[in-house]
């Protein structure tokens, strides 16, 4: 009896939807999934500290906030 076998793609159809907003090292570009501390500086500013655990590469991003008008 032969045997059958499906092989699946291990990369997804469509990446998450925060998927594409990771960063990665631009020093080894090795890909990071959680930032190690974040802050907030005003209302709508948050930094992150990443900090690569390849190369020990650390950088901060910034990000602002948009604010949700309920009518």
């Amino acid at each position: 009896m032969p045997a059958l076998a499906e092989v699946l793609s291990t990369v997804p159809a469509q990446p998450g939807p925060r998927g594409s907003d990771l960063p990665t090292c631009p020093v080894c570009a090795d890909s990071m999934i959680a930032a190690e501390a974040s802050a907030y500086l005003s209302d709508n500013l948050i930094s992150y500290l990443w900090t690569c655990d390849t190369c020990g590469y650390g950088f901060v991003t910034k990000h602002a906030l948009k604010r949700l008008v309920c009518n």
